[in-house]
């Protein structure tokens, strides 16, 4: 078994066990007043090349990124320097994240918020609106193809926003037929982990004209993020090269400067 279907089915294992603890009724009353930030999508379409900067405490194949590391401190220094919204990878087992994080994010900054998991269940978007977050990611590889269609509809009666991945010309295409409206293109292919910096610039003539494009994974300079752009991409997502970074916010900053 692969990295990913492993990873979708050890997800929706511990999805039916946290049903079990807390019902759908109950999550539901946790929703209370409605008070995330401005529209994801919003943030992603200012002018130049908008960055997602993430909240991640570990990959898969590198281990601890940033052990204790301070989610509201981190964010905090992301939205000063300024990035235009926040991912925060909640997956606990190989990224060591939690909702709790989405929690006290969204305690910490104004910025759009990001859940970013393996969403494979209705469930996990009611945590998500639970916890605050105004978008939700959605992995077309780790989705049957009707379900995709589902859990864009589900979002969108919660008011959560979805940022659909896609890895190659298939993805793409399921992504544009279920009426995705922000595209993310991951360079990483999560069935092997490898990195190829050129995918999302092989991929965007396949991306209707309006559709807000993200580029994640293999960014790391400025230089990065301006090619992007020229490119038309619209933002680009950031994680490991700010969270290893000696001051996370400098790092930020650098990203930005003198990239548009």
């Amino acid at each position: 078994m692969g990295f990913l279907e492993d990873i979708v089915e050890a997800t929706e294992a511990e999805v039916a066990r946290r049903r079990r603890t807390v019902p759908e009724p109950e999550l539901r009353a946790r929703f209370g007043p409605d008070n995330r930030g401005y529209p994801f999508s919003e943030a992603l379409v200012a002018p130049g090349v908008s960055l997602i900067a993430e909240v991640k405490r570990a990959s898969p194949s590198r281990g601890p990124i940033r052990p204790g590391a301070s989610v509201t401190e981190i964010v905090r220094a992301y939205e000063a320097s300024g990035a235009g919204a926040c991912s925060i990878l909640t997956e606990p087992t190989r990224f060591g994240g939690s909702l709790d994080d989405l929690v006290e994010a969204r305690a910490a900054c104004g910025l759009p918020l990001l859940r970013k998991d393996f969403i494979v269940d209705e469930y996990q978007l009611l945590e998500a609106r639970a916890a605050g977050a105004d978008a939700v990611l959605l992995i077309v590889a780790a989705l049957e193809h009707d379900r995709l269609g589902q859990l864009l509809q589900a979002a969108a009666d919660l008011r959560l926003e979805a940022l659909v991945e896609v890895h190659d010309e298939e993805d793409t295409q399921i992504a544009v037929e279920a009426g995705a409206e922000i595209i993310g293109v991951n360079n990483r292919d999560l069935r092997t982990l490898e990195v190829d910096p050129e995918t999302v610039l092989q991929l965007l003539p396949d991306i209707p004209a309006g559709t807000v494009v993200v580029a994640e994974s293999g960014i790391g300079t400025a230089e990065d993020v301006r090619r992007m752009g020229e490119a038309g991409v619209d933002a680009v997502l950031v994680g490991e090269a700010l969270m290893r970074a000696p001051d996370p916010g400098e790092a930020v900053r650098a990203l930005l400067t003198g990239a548009t």
